[in-house]
């Protein structure tokens, strides 16, 4: 008798039945793998390999195999199965959002890699998907069908299906795809919000100096664009002489120099005199006073106060004016830095005093251009505001572009530096406090065998300090 095997094979557009077994035809099955072992049960029986491993497994253990219920047809499901069934999967598909359990940028390697890695009956974490991702996946889906998409990319098939249904819909213009992100038009359109609203802020910063705000708040500009942006706006490049400079000089750690000026600034018809201190090493403004004329009580006042919330200098340097420099005789502010160790250098050049010089004529352009001030106590006011918005917010290109004053000077360059880069960017109100700065106050070396005793950066004990007290021999020109 001829038999027709082709006829036995299920049709591809039919679904094949899963064949079910009584407790007792498991119990024979088992009794003649114990005998025949699992392939001779399996062909003789024509049941799966892995549901003769199974069961005899199960038969090891003492775990009685679950039966058919009565009055269910072999190779079909009670209908109670089928209902509670329907019911978990409608359940998992509305409480699974489209974008969760999604791999990661690195694309399949790393999913595929969690799964391999025996960790099968614990529970996934929902992940987020990137619109390429969905992209993704959903065209694999589309190719190899989407049991493969969700065993390759580790999505469950629910998610997939929904993804699907929705990138249908967004097609007849039904609903947003989720495989598609802002247009690059809306990108444009954010990036110009955000670069006039820092303009508008701070309408005294350059293109070059928005970019680098922006940067620390984790958005990415280049100042080319920048610049295009703010002329569209209305801003007009400043016409600046800069003289072209090769040499610089600078501190190796916080207060070991500061340097002292005054800003002359008429409010109405009043004259004022604005001190500034600056340390050289982090920019950073240690201390700052306002009169209507150059004194000597002020210079005191605000050193005296400097010294008492950020610590003592090692030196100092200014220009030869009345308030700092006496030509007959020693002026008040030589004698108080004799009395407390700090050595004193008068300024022949210009450029030795150039930070300060560059941070006035900052000063003028960021501020006093920009406000109006009614009367001096408003411009007190203002200042303090903006002097503390120097020192926290205010990227300096001499510090790289992207760091504070207060990174440098507080020592936290590193961490604020990789939370730039991992994106995150630097939250403002996270700033470190004078009582978290960390002050080497007294320590003990050893240079060539010889002892040395310092206190609060001052030696006590041991050789001369080498240079200390005199510049370099070559004129340092001021640093931006």
């Amino acid at each position: 008798m001829e038999v027709n095997v082709a006829s036995k094979q299920p049709s591809k557009g039919t679904r094949q039945q899963r064949r079910r077994y009584t407790a007792e035809q498991r119990a024979a099955v088992v009794r003649d793998a114990r005998q025949l072992g699992v392939v001779g049960a399996a062909k003789q029986h024509g049941v799966p390999q892995s549901c003769v491993s199974r069961w005899a497994s199960q038969a090891r253990r003492g775990k009685q195999p679950r039966s058919r219920r009565p009055g269910s047809a072999p190779g079909q499901r009670p209908a109670a199965r089928r209902v509670s069934v329907a019911r978990r999967a409608a359940r998992a598909a509305a409480a699974e959002p489209p974008q969760a359990r999604a791999p990661e940028a690195t694309g399949a390697s790393t999913v595929a890699a969690s799964r391999e890695t025996g960790q099968a009956g614990r529970r996934r974490t929902a992940r987020a998907y990137t619109p390429s991702q969905r992209a993704l996946i959903v065209e694999y889906a589309a190719r190899e069908g989407v049991t493969a998409a969700s065993e390759k990319y580790g999505a469950s098939r629910f998610t997939i299906y929904d993804w699907q249904r929705k990138v249908a819909k967004a097609a007849v213009g039904d609903g947003e795809s989720p495989t598609g992100g802002p247009a690059q038009s809306e990108v444009e359109e954010q990036r110009d919000r955000e670069i006039l609203a820092e303009w508008h802020r701070h309408p005294g910063l350059g293109p070059s100096q928005i970019k680098n705000q922006l940067r620390r708040r984790g958005v990415k500009v280049s100042v080319h664009t920048t610049r295009r942006v703010m002329e569209e706006a209305g801003y007009r490049p400043p016409k600046v002489k800069r003289e072209p400079h090769d040499e610089r000089w600078e501190s190796v750690r916080p207060n070991h120099c500061w340097h002292l000026d005054f800003v002359h600034r008429h409010i109405n018809r009043a004259n004022t005199f604005t001190l500034i201190l600056i340390d050289d090493y982090s920019r950073f403004v240690v201390g700052h006073g306002v009169e209507e004329a150059e004194r000597a009580d002020l210079v005191l006042e605000v050193f005296e106060e400097a010294v008492r919330r950020h610590g003592r200098p090692e030196m100092v340097m200014h220009d030869k004016g009345s308030a700092f420099w006496s030509w007959r005789g020693i002026s008040r502010f030589t004698a108080l830095l004799t009395e407390l160790g700090i050595d004193q250098i008068a300024a022949e050049y210009k450029e030795w005093n150039g930070k300060a010089e560059v941070f006035n004529a900052n000063l003028h352009k960021e501020l006093f251009d920009r406000q109006r001030f009614y009367d001096v106590a408003e411009m007190r006011r203002r200042l303090t505001a903006h002097l503390s918005w120097y020192n926290e917010a205010r990227t300096h290109h001499a510090l790289g572009g992207l760091l504070v004053p207060a990174d440098r000077y507080y020592g936290r360059v590193e961490q604020v530096l990789a939370r730039i880069e991992a994106g995150a960017g630097r939250d403002p109100a996270a700033g470190v406090e004078l009582r978290d700065r960390c002050l080497e106050l007294f320590k003990v070396t050893s240079r060539a065998g010889v002892p040395e005793v310092w206190l609060l950066g001052q030696k006590l004990l041991g050789g001369p300090v080498p240079g200390a007290g005199s510049m370099p021999a070559t004129r340092p020109s001021s640093a931006s």
